[in-house]
């Protein structure tokens, strides 16, 4: 479909809420108190089968595999000795990049081909969307910027301490990093968005579809930037582009 920027922007504004919803055999503890949830590792609350780790790569979370393993060139992990807090705020924005990716990819490829909206007139590369729906429908922007606030402020809520908190845990620990403020009963990626509901009824499940989101979403931000880049040069969409190397 001929999904035009803003229109994929929309989308990957939902795709920000595509973690998985509780249900009754792994609980999701965005609702509960910690005194309601299973404790694990070092006193860490457990949450869909995981309880943080500090001794292990990125704190036991899912997402290494091979041929790469555990995978940190930067040494963020093992030379600057991330706090699980700021592990799972990395996650948190892997997670969240590689679903907007995971859409971005599916937009430009079948965007580019299809186009309903707007009365079809927006057209060419993916690039240039945002400016014609500028151009035939400014009044979507408002919108959009309402539909990109409300996710995000219920993403916000769910994950993240309430600024009271967040500020006191800065005063507390000031060598902490500014941000990493996510709720300790608070699964990286999981706001309760699973309309379908796919999320497996076990912990290695869980992780087993972790891991296959990540490396999709990951997989999805190296073709988005790639597409973006190639489009940019080449002033084609992307098949347009295919075709002539055909």
């Amino acid at each position: 479909m001929k999904i035009s920027a803003p229109i994929l922007t929309f989308m990957s504004v939902v795709g920000l809420a595509a973690g998985f919803a509780p249900n009754a055999a792994i609980k999701t503890a965005t609702s509960l108190s910690l005194s309601d949830i299973p404790m694990g590792n070092a006193g860490y609350p457990e949450v869909n089968g995981w309880s943080a780790d500090p001794s292990k790569f990125c704190a036991g979370l899912p997402g290494a595999v091979a041929p790469l393993g555990e995978f940190d060139p930067l040494g963020l992990v093992s030379k600057y000795g991330l706090s699980v807090d700021e592990i799972k705020r990395y996650r948190e924005s892997e997670v969240t990049h590689g679903r907007v990716a995971m859409l971005a990819s599916l937009g430009y490829l079948v965007g580019e081909s299809f186009h309903p909206f707007f009365g079809g007139v927006i057209s060419g590369p993916a690039n240039s969307h945002l400016a014609q729906v500028q151009d035939v429908a400014p009044g979507f922007f408002i919108a959009l910027t309402a539909a990109i606030g409300a996710s995000e402020l219920y993403r916000a809520k769910t994950g993240w301490n309430a600024p009271p908190k967040g500020l006191s845990k800065i005063v507390d620990d000031p060598n902490s990093a500014f941000g990493a403020r996510l709720n300790d009963d608070y699964y990286p990626g999981d706001i309760g968005f699973d309309p379908l509901g796919l999320k497996p009824k076990t912990a290695s499940g869980f992780a087993e579809m972790q891991t296959k989101e990540l490396n999709n979403g990951r997989l999805a931000m190296i073709g988005a930037i790639g597409m973006l880049i190639q489009e940019t040069v080449s002033e084609q969409t992307i098949m347009d582009t295919l075709k002539t190397m055909m």
